[in-house]
């Protein structure tokens, strides 16, 4: 049965199993295809938790945030809570997947591992060295949570916490493959990033940001050319159309709701900028999203 076009994508909580430890868990690809049948997994979601992925054979293939991504044994996938996902090749990919709450971490955890940044590698493939470390500690992990009852619950979510600490800040602090030098941020980039997550709702403009920050216009869009790629105001307007994205796909606002949310003058604006950029109107987009969810849930698993 198709799922009808108007359906919202839908925001999955953390639900553990029961006589499971709450806020984290450990389990393979086999046990997930278990649980959720294939279709049900490649139908876009918002989790309100982490998600990290790594695989031991095959392939898998996965959409984060509107954006393809191909895992392959070595790599490692993290979603962050918000971010709209969906599973993809599922039958022909082994591995383990950590799922957990962030507040089962304690905040300097949160803080060191980057957390709440939304602008974090989706996809990472460590050298040698880290990969080796991070097999490590995701196998002290998986045992530790398969070991239930072993140790008195609050000693063993103890150790949970801290395996768990060991593995996000491993993989969030990456060595840089050699001859693959990645810039380094510097504050002014820092500053200019942290200021467009607080305020793309409100101003699109790179020159109240220079103001807001202190600096000249050209002075961040230096920064921002040097170390994300793109323009300053390239970088602003990705961050608009992004949170334009999620809410056509994940909610039923109007196009003037979205447009007022997101600090538009109007709906017609809206469109006009939301078309130029992405190519199709905002309403097309909601249709083609969801139609290929649809067609994702008629199918026949296999």
């Amino acid at each position: 049965m198709m799922v009808k076009s108007r359906q919202e994508i839908p925001e999955i909580p953390f639900a553990a199993p029961a006589g499971t430890p709450a806020g984290v868990e450990v389990m393979s690809l086999a046990e997930l295809r278990r649980r959720a049948p294939e279709d049900v997994l490649a139908r876009p979601q918002r989790p309100d938790f982490h998600h990290l992925v790594t695989l031991t054979s095959g392939e898998l293939h996965h959409t984060v945030d509107f954006t393809g991504h191909t895992l392959r044994p070595g790599s490692w996938l993290w979603v962050r809570p918000g971010q709209v996902q969906q599973w993809g090749g599922l039958t022909v990919a082994e591995g383990t997947v950590v799922l957990f709450r962030q507040e089962v971490l304690d905040a300097a955890t949160a803080t060191a591992a980057r957390l709440d940044d939304p602008h974090a590698p989706v996809l990472s493939t460590p050298v040698a060295e880290d990969a080796e470390a991070l097999d490590l500690a995701a196998e002290h992990l998986s045992r530790e949570f398969d070991a239930l009852g072993r140790l008195p619950l609050e000693v063993h979510m103890a150790a949970l916490r801290h395996l768990l600490a060991v593995l996000v800040l491993r993989l969030a602090h990456l060595t840089v493959p050699e001859g693959a030098p990645a810039p380094v941020p510097d504050e002014t980039y820092l500053r200019f990033r942290d200021a467009v997550e607080r305020n793309f709702t409100r101003t699109r403009r790179v020159e109240d940001y220079a103001d807001l920050l202190g600096y000249s216009a050209r002075t961040l869009a230096r920064a921002t050319l040097a170390t994300a790629g793109v323009s300053a105001k390239e970088f602003v307007d990705r961050r608009v159309v992004l949170e334009a994205k999620r809410l056509l796909a994940h909610s039923e606002r109007t196009a003037a709701q979205i447009s007022d949310r997101l600090g538009f003058a109007n709906a017609s604006q809206f469109n006009k900028y939301f078309t130029h950029r992405v190519g199709d109107s905002p309403i097309d987009f909601r249709d083609a999203v969801r139609g290929r969810a649809g067609q994702r849930a008629g199918e026949s698993p296999g």
